[in-house]
């Protein structure tokens, strides 16, 4: 077991962070954030796209990848104290295969563990997913940080979250001198988000599968960004689940909405998605099913009492206000 200076050990008045997956949708919002903060002394961006916006803050923005072993000369030159690490393959661009995302997802955040020990980084911050539990049928009615990670093989971002993790209790085991956060998040809606779940709302219909309620949790952009930013100080290692209080269920989504739920059969759903990607109608196949019928709900509870933190908006509140800040668009649509 490696042993740092006590000097490094030492919190500065004022720290230096890296950020990855910067130009992200969270990431744009945390920089921002981090920018405004006097107690935040230098702030690195780093992602494979820099938005035309980098040059309005004082971040200092780089183009390189989470898996560049460049990283570790990057982080000790800027005497970065903490990296918040969200880079991450969510919905996957066409052509992309499973070997690719396994790199970036898993191989990335390996070479950022490894980076951040060797320049002898303070804290390490990582945004893991309410999918590492994975999407069973028995599944709690609310899941605790305690409950095992099943991250199911055939979802990637599912089961690379489920192997991040699984590398990470391993070196908070082996390196404890590098203080980990760790993040499980469920679904993150904000005024621009778009994702896999959100594009269940954009049709005419809401589509779920019989015989299930399918309860969400969520949580708005601006609590992530929130937590994140209060994690800079935090002394310890810890994983923490992230979401709004309560649920809602599809039906009450569509119901809100003003838009018909169609429930059907898992059997029929399932036939159905295997045609469509079979036609190239759609990327996503049977295993879909799962994904929609055993969402995994995340209890607060120990970010609330542990982490100190009390998400300011409900989960119901955070999808009031997602549809509340898309009927502009909708109108000029």
């Amino acid at each position: 077991m490696s042993k740092r200076d006590e000097s490094a050990r030492t919190e500065p008045t004022r720290q230096r962070v890296l950020v990855t997956g910067a130009a992200g949708f969270i990431g744009r919002r945390l920089v921002a954030r981090l920018e405004r903060d006097p107690a935040i002394e230098r702030v690195v961006a780093i992602d494979l796209r820099i938005p035309a916006s980098a040059d309005a803050g004082g971040a200092e923005w780089r183009q390189l990848d989470v898996r560049d072993p460049a990283l570790v000369t990057l982080l000790e030159e800027g005497g970065i104290e903490s990296v918040v690490h969200l880079a991450s393959i969510v919905t996957p661009p066409p052509g992309m295969s499973r070997e690719e995302m396994y790199s970036i997802d898993v191989g990335g955040t390996e070479n950022v563990v490894q980076a951040c020990l060797g320049a002898r980084v303070r804290r390490l911050i990582v945004t893991s997913s309410g999918a590492a539990y994975g999407y069973h049928a028995d599944n709690p009615a609310w899941l605790e940080e305690t409950h095992p990670l099943r991250g199911n093989e055939e979802f990637a971002y599912s089961y690379h979250k489920r192997l991040i993790e699984e590398y990470l209790a391993r070196q908070r085991a082996e390196q404890p001198e590098l203080i980990q956060v760790v993040f499980r998040l469920c679904t993150v809606l904000g005024p621009t988000v778009k994702n896999q779940i959100t594009a269940l709302f954009e049709r005419p219909f809401v589509l779920g599968v019989s015989g299930t309620t399918t309860p969400f949790v969520f949580v708005w952009d601006e609590d992530v960004v929130e937590i994140l930013h209060r994690a800079l100080w935090r002394q310890e290692s810890g994983v923490f689940n992230v979401a709004g209080d309560g649920t809602v269920t599809l039906a009450e989504m569509a119901a809100t909405m003003g838009k018909p739920y169609v429930g059907i059969p898992r059997r029929l759903l399932r036939v159905a998605l295997r045609l469509g990607r079979a036609l190239g109608l759609t990327q996503y196949g049977p295993e879909q099913v799962g994904f929609l019928a055993y969402r995994p709900v995340l209890s607060n509870r120990k970010l609330k009492a542990e982490f100190g933190y009390t998400p300011r908006v409900s989960s119901r509140e955070a999808f009031e206000r997602y549809l509340a800040a898309r009927q502009p668009a909708a109108r000029s649509a």
